[in-house]
């Protein structure tokens, strides 16, 4: 079973959309004490603004049950603002503390015009061989975003846009996360997000 966290911020229902038609179960759930007992991954979407979805996290308790889920070995899967708020930090107002689950602090694409929207490739930076083989170097996904995690030591795999390049992928343990969008990248992006609910539901981690 899925848990898709549906804190106010965005494409909740793509995201549901994509794992019905793969076949996955999957609740939505607005709390933490809606989540059902059975559930193996929890998957943290989001579009929007990191402050506002940051303190919505923290009101809605999730914030400290995502932390306590992860550091007792459970998976997470992040997906576009959902992998910015695994991070250290954003500067996209003033500062705001993230989930603090993956190194690295988010900032302002130094690129024009915003947001990075569109198709656009991957490299891949250290072999997750299931994850390879679903999305070849060179595959292309879709991205909408104006803020971006730097390539760091938990950068999977990287992109690149007008000579500024950034983590596109970010894995550690039993968390990953994508900046772009897979439910919404055609079939090799099901079949990236398939694979990847595989590795970190069979093997708890990348």
């Amino acid at each position: 079973m899925i848990v898709i966290v549906d804190y106010g911020a965005g494409n909740v229902g793509n995201v549901a959309r994509a794992l019905r038609y793969l076949g996955l179960d999957w609740q939505i759930a607005s709390t933490p004490a809606n989540m059902p007992h059975d559930v193996e991954l929890i998957l943290l979407p989001g579009v929007g603004a990191f402050a506002p979805a940051a303190k919505k996290l923290e009101e809605s308790g999730w914030r400290d049950s995502i932390i306590e889920w992860t550091r007792s070995g459970h998976p997470l899967l992040g997906i576009c603002l959902g992998m910015q708020l695994l991070c250290e930090c954003s500067f996209e107002d003033d500062p705001t503390p993230g989930l603090g689950l993956i190194k690295g602090k988010v900032s302002k694409l130094d690129i024009r015009p915003l947001p990075h929207m569109g198709w656009n490739d991957i490299r891949w930076l250290r072999p997750i061989s299931p994850l390879q083989k679903a999305a070849p170097d060179g595959s292309a996904f879709y991205f909408v975003h104006s803020f971006a995690l730097p390539v760091g030591e938990d950068a999977a795999a990287e992109t690149s846009v007008q000579n500024v390049t950034f983590s596109s992928i970010v894995a550690k343990g039993n968390i990953i996360g994508f900046q772009f969008h897979p439910e919404r990248s055609g079939p090799v992006g099901l079949r990236l997000l398939q694979r990847t609910i595989q590795l970190l539901e069979r093997k708890g981690g990348a």
